[in-house]
């Protein structure tokens, strides 16, 4: 925590006034989306200020901030973004706010287990989804677990990564529709029949796909993701106001309200 603090102390420092009726300008990962929405209604009722939201794979909005995009926080479904962008001076420095693992879903009807998994997306008859590595981190977590199944069983990880279907997170991928999870939609229709994605699309899909099924991978191929918040260079003092709401407790009750799991909750006292 004490690292926290002197990150956001650092960031407060470089920050601006700002307008007061200017909304602070967020960020963020898609999987953020239930929960940042949540956050920053919490936010504008407590603090008076409204806080306007982009949400798409952290890859592509990386790269949009690094291009001039006008942003003041940044909330990364990984730390390597957020870092780049603070290693090329656009960025502040960068604090682990959330925690979130990946698990495969499957579509209804197919019998998938954790024991029987590596083997039912080895097998060719089955098609294997993903999201797009380098656009989307939860494509590179997937191909973190493609390289684990090597250890498991040799020619895993070129098998899988030559036949995995990269549907999601790409600048031309299919975008989600009226607010439903789109993982849960695509493995309904058949487009996949097991799709790697967070292990938080759990709730959403099971309300509105309840016959897709989702399944923990088992501790060989397991795989975290660890989420990274910084401001960009010029954002407001609100914007820092509402970055440090993020990690408050508030904020991190949130989150784990939403499945992730937040390292900037103090512990339950004995």
């Amino acid at each position: 925590m004490r690292r926290i603090g002197l990150a956001l102390v650092m960031a407060v420092l470089s920050t601006n006034a700002g307008s007061a009726s200017e909304p602070v300008l967020l960020h963020a990962a898609g999987s953020l989306r239930g929960a940042l929405t949540e956050i920053s209604q919490a936010f504008q009722q407590q603090h008076g200020m409204a806080v306007t939201q982009k949400y798409a794979p952290s890859g592509l909005l990386r790269d949009a901030i690094q291009g001039g995009e006008k942003a003041e926080v940044f909330a990364s479904a990984n730390m390597s973004h957020p870092q780049s962008l603070a290693k090329a001076g656009k960025a502040g420095p960068v604090v682990l706010f959330a925690r979130n693992e990946l698990c495969a879903f499957a579509r209804p009807g197919l019998t998938v287990t954790s024991s029987t998994l590596l083997d039912r997306m080895l097998d060719p008859a089955i098609k294997l989804g993903t999201s797009t590595p380098k656009a989307d981190p939860a494509g590179d977590y997937a191909f973190q677990v493609f390289a684990r199944a090597d250890v498991i069983k040799a020619g895993s990880k070129a098998a899988l990564e030559a036949r995995t279907l990269q549907l999601t997170g790409g600048p031309a991928s299919r975008q989600p529709q009226g607010g439903r999870n789109l993982y849960g939609d695509i493995l309904a229709e058949g487009a996949a029949d097991i799709f790697l994605a967070y292990c938080t699309n759990e709730g959403p899909i099971r309300k509105e796909q309840p016959g897709v099924a989702m399944v923990r991978l088992p501790e060989g191929l397991a795989v975290g993701a660890d989420y990274g918040l910084t401001l960009v260079n010029g954002a407001s003092t609100k914007a820092a106001g509402f970055a440090m709401f993020i990690l408050s407790p508030d904020g991190q009750r949130i989150l784990t309200k939403h499945g992730f799991a937040a390292p900037g909750l103090p512990k339950e006292s004995p």
